[in-house]
């Protein structure tokens, strides 16, 4: 096959002119809608078809993989922000060259589990003939299916460069005997995708033969046709056409590839034989040395051909990013495809398809790290589901990978140590750190703070957290650190722009919480305001759980996060869990030294700053179970803070005596409850 590595076709259904939609069997599909982001699994041809009986018009995108970790970071950060607009599914090529099927963070298999379990996004693989055995390629598809994936784009492949085709000695000739042996191996587990090519294969005999070929492949078991790119759009509705007229009923997808440089029409024009169409070389000739003139043109003659297409039957198109994402989103954007993807659950959501049928709660503490949550939690059989129950020992995965390319920030040492401090003396100078992080404003070296050890990625605060912006801002200034919080909410709609998920005429609700870190002697006053009100659970640990503080159970879960939907019972997908809160210590106060601690060298001031904070201070995390009523959280600690700020030397004596310490019931379990002194023994 022709650019079989970086230019595969990917998925998009369409039928010709005058056809009704069709599915796979060529029957039409009555009702639409997506899908439940829980309960049964829905398949890729199944979206697919949904879409086209509806005739709602969508788009999916192609990526390979990096060949560097600095290159899967950035990959990562063009997944996060195509993700939002709600492509229907992307597609990783393979690269026979390499090891595309091996353990490196870059290989395909990885990038493409990447995607759909960290990004949440639905996610085909390439795979194709080139050097494999009958052998290697079961053992790369079982370990596509151990990472989720459920869609192969089943391919022949190229040879490499200046070499004619040959199949390896145990492997297959053909995609179509790929497609044969992934059906007989793995049944229907996996979505079959093949390449269709609108102007014939290259390598075949006739524009028939090669027609006669790809129904081969449809008879072998593909789900559906992602074809080769193309320039006009009468070659691909003659094709789409022919492609009926000989019994082909399954969904055809164009795929499309924005003109993004003059060698690139010149390459596929030398490599796959594409006719591209004079008018476009001509037009190429006269900018072809102003790169920004011919993306942009690149981007005018897509746009028009999708709109053609569109006009013509076609309800979805496949889009050959070439890793590049500017282009690719003013393409959907201007054509109306970008659509702000509506929160199915008010945490994201991986795209592993257990998790999307079984898992709706998860612990609060890792709303702004979910990829680290699903990384300590991929090798579950099964996901808490309906209720969080009482995780006497949860199987957490240790959290030793702090390197890894998608849990940490794509941001360059560099700009770290211009964010939070070239040098370090106090931790007041911390403080400062946390609060323009929360204001963005440019710190005292001109720089924005975009991220913290304690979220993932360098995107604006949500919006819920704007609505708590100058008190976070208050309190951050103030030594108290806050890594996560959330208003009080009271039944706000399900479609809110700010606090709504879950499906439609619902309402929602959140008990106010806020987590951080501070120092022992602001905890000891809080621990004295904390008497007054009944109504608020907190739970103080440190960074050796030698001080493990709570006024709830020792292990059972409190609801902070709630929905109430037609046709459903109450979901409850969020929970503060003190067992899982003992786990996640463990992680945050490490991310103080492995994230933040790490810019600076071993012995400096400022490393001993950073060092002095994890060992001293405590991870705290307050509840406030009263939430039809305004929050009372942020008067907690403001007098908290006002007590220690301004106490005279006898209060602060009477404070150092506020114990911080565990304590041990006689029946064997650890607890702690505060009498009247404040006291925990």
């Amino acid at each position: 096959m022709s650019l079989a590595t970086s230019l595969k076709p990917a998925i998009a259904p369409v039928h010709a002119q005058g056809d009704g939609p069709l599915l796979t069997n060529g029957s039409t599909l009555a009702n639409s809608g997506p899908p439940s982001p829980t309960g049964a699994y829905v398949s890729l041809i199944d979206k697919i078809n949904t879409k086209i009986a509806a005739k709602e018009r969508w788009f999916s995108f192609e990526f390979f993989p990096p060949k560097t970790l600095s290159g899967a970071s950035n990959l990562l950060e063009r997944f996060e922000h195509m993700q939002k607009g709600g492509p229907l599914f992307c597609d990783i090529t393979w690269h026979s060259g390499g090891d595309p099927g091996g353990e490196q963070l870059t290989s395909s298999i990885q990038i493409a589990s990447t995607m759909l379990n960290f990004c949440g996004m639905e996610a085909m693989l390439h795979m194709t003939c080139c050097n494999l055995t009958k052998e290697q390629t079961t053992v790369f598809l079982e370990k596509a299916k151990s990472r989720g994936i459920r869609n192969i784009l089943a391919l022949r492949g190229d040879p490499p460069k200046g070499m004619t085709w040959s199949a390896m000695p145990g492997g297959f000739r053909y995609a179509t005997d790929l497609v044969r042996h992934i059906r007989a191996e793995f049944g229907d587990y996996f979505n079959i995708c093949v390449a269709g090519y609108p102007t014939g294969h290259p390598d075949s005999e006739s524009y028939e033969d090669d027609l006669l070929h790809l129904k081969e492949k449809v008879d072998a078991g593909a789900d559906f046709i992602i074809t080769q790119l193309f320039f006009e759009a009468h070659v691909f509705l003659k094709y789409v056409a022919d492609c009926r007229a000989i019994g082909i009923t399954c969904p055809i997808i164009p795929g499309i590839m924005p003109i993004q440089g003059y060698a690139t029409i010149c390459n596929i024009v030398r490599i796959s034989k594409i006719t591209v169409p004079q008018q476009i070389l001509d037009d190429m000739e006269l900018i072809k040395d102003n790169e920004h003139a011919i993306r942009e043109y690149g981007v005018k003659q897509a746009e028009e051909l999708i709109r053609e297409l569109f006009d013509n039957g076609v309800h979805g198109v496949h889009i050959y990013t070439l890793n590049r994402e500017v282009a690719s989103l003013k393409i959907v954007k201007r054509l109306g495809l970008w659509q702000k993807v509506h929160r199915t659950l008010p945490w994201k959501t991986s795209g592993h398809h257990k998790r999307r049928a079984s898992e709706d709660v998860r612990p609060i503490f890792w709303a702004l790290r979910p990829k680290s949550y699903i990384h300590r939690t991929l090798d579950w059989d099964d996901y808490p589901n309906g209720r969080w129950g009482n995780s006497e020992s949860p199987a957490f995965g240790e959290m030793s990978d702090y390197h890894l390319f998608y849990l940490r920030p794509n941001v360059a040492k560099e700009d770290l140590l211009q964010m939070w401090g070239p040098e370090l003396k106090t931790d007041t100078q911390v403080f400062s750190v946390f609060k323009n992080f929360l204001t963005g404003e440019e710190n005292e070296h001109g720089k924005k703070v975009t991220t913290l050890p304690w979220n993932e990625g360098h995107e604006e605060l949500h919006k819920e957290t704007f609505t708590l912006q100058d008190k976070l801002v208050r309190v951050n200034e103030r030594g108290i650190l806050t890594i996560n919080s959330q208003p009080n909410v009271n039944g706000a709609p399900s479609d809110d722009p700010t606090f709504g998920w879950g499906e439609k005429y619902g309402y929602v609700y959140q008990k106010a919480y806020v987590e951080f870190f501070t120092s022992s002697k602001n905890a000891r006053a809080l621990l004295t305001v904390l008497k007054d009100y009944p109504q608020v659970n907190y739970h103080i640990i440190n960074h050796s759980g030698d001080i493990d503080m709570l006024n709830y159970d020792w292990v059972k879960p409190i609801a902070v996060t709630w929905g109430v939907f037609p046709g459903q019972e109450i979901v409850q997908p969020t929970v503060v869990d003190p067992q899982t809160f003992r786990i996640w210590k463990t992680e945050s106060f490490g991310l103080w030294l492995a994230n933040w601690g790490h810019v600076y060298e071993d012995d400096s001031e400022s490393r001993k700053v950073i060092q002095q904070i994890h060992d001293t201070y405590l991870l705290v995390n307050l509840v406030d179970n009263d939430f039809p009523k305004d929050s009372c959280l942020w008067e907690i600690i403001d007098k908290a803070l006002e007590l220690q700020e301004t106490a005279t030397e006898d209060l602060l004596a009477t404070l150092e005596t506020v114990s911080l310490a565990t304590h041990a019931h006689d029946d064997g379990n650890t607890s702690s409850s505060s009498d009247d002194e404040s006291e925990l023994r």
